[in-house]
């Protein structure tokens, strides 16, 4: 099992989560996520910077394992990310991942093109996986499906074929993509669900593959200032996908967001100051098959939350 930073674009500016990569490579993690967003889910975030640029240097600055949730087909092209995907392997051999998501109106409609339905954006995702990968091998690639590809080469190819990551929020979706995706990603949720979650993608198909989670924390010096910083942060987040796929602006969000409660919040992130609470729940993952664990820190209160882990979480998977 490998213990992960998550780098949330929406959150924090390019500059300072390159510094707090930093930190979380002393601090004992082993990888990082970084999350690839045109707007933040807030107006109180604030952030988006283009995680393409920002792989490069933090790949540079640590020697950690990076992934990235992308959702290719509307706001990317795939060969675009093909492409990028080989570039960061070729310098960085075997530190990089992906997983690919049919994504939200929130980030993918500044195109002007017709946000699809589900249906169709699915149907989209697996073309456009199959495209990455073809060209991966370094053939000449043409596709005439709704993505459309006209004799693209990679000429810079990776040096092994990276590992493609289905990312599912419902079970539907995680047996859609088990047969086809290298891995699942999902999100942290009550531990009956997950199993749930598990299941679906490990008897359609997704047996002996790699899963990997992101787990909502919110860490504090209490668990009152923990709840407050994830309900000034994070409250946009607790709803539906089939929700929240289909809005497209922060202050949409904001909106759906006026009325959660913190204790509507604590269903959906693990809020506290207890090293115990966390390492309880990282416990339970592990025993679920997650291999890879990205720990996001929902609140503001990063470099404590590093600190906290580096010196109360880390060493207990060391014993």
């Amino acid at each position: 099992m490998k213990l992960g930073y998550h780098a949330s674009h929406e959150q924090f500016s390019p500059s300072a989560l390159l510094k707090l990569v930093q930190k979380a490579e002393e601090a004992g993690f082993e990888a990082v996520l970084s999350s690839d967003h045109f707007h933040p889910w807030s107006n109180r975030q604030g952030e988006s910077g283009f995680a393409w640029s920002w792989l490069g240097a933090a790949m540079q600055a640590t020697n950690l394992e990076f992934g990235i949730v992308n959702a290719p087909g509307q706001r990317y092209h795939p060969a675009i990310i093909a492409q990028a995907v080989a570039t960061l392997d070729e310098m960085f051999p075997r530190r990089f991942w992906i997983a690919t998501g049919s994504g939200q109106a929130l980030n993918e409609n500044i195109t002007g093109d017709k946000w699809p339905s589900k249906e169709i954006r699915n149907q989209r995702l697996k073309e456009s996986v199959e495209v990455m990968q073809e060209l991966w091998k370094g053939d000449y690639v043409s596709h005439h499906g709704i993505v459309k590809v006209e004799k693209a080469k990679l000429f810079t190819t990776p040096t092994h074929t990276p590992t493609v990551f289905g990312a599912a929020l419902t079970l539907k979706t995680a047996k859609w993509l088990a047969s086809w995706a290298d891995g699942l990603i999902t999100i942290s949720k009550p531990i009956e669900e997950l199993k749930e979650m598990v299941e679906a993608f490990r008897s359609n198909g997704g047996e002996n593959k790699p899963m990997a989670l992101k787990v909502q924390v919110s860490y504090s010096s209490t668990k009152e200032k923990a709840l407050q910083g994830a309900k000034d942060q994070w409250k946009n987040n607790i709803f539906p996908s089939k929700l929240t796929s289909e809005l497209i602006t922060p202050e949409q969000f904001d909106d759906m967001g006026e009325k959660v409660r913190k204790e509507d919040i604590e269903k959906y992130v693990i809020t506290g100051s207890d090293p115990q609470l966390f390492l309880d729940k990282i416990y339970a993952f592990k025993e679920l098959g997650f291999e890879k664990i990205i720990l996001h820190n929902v609140n503001e209160e990063q470099e404590k939350f590093i600190e906290f882990f580096g010196n109360k979480l880390r060493p207990e998977f060391q014993k």
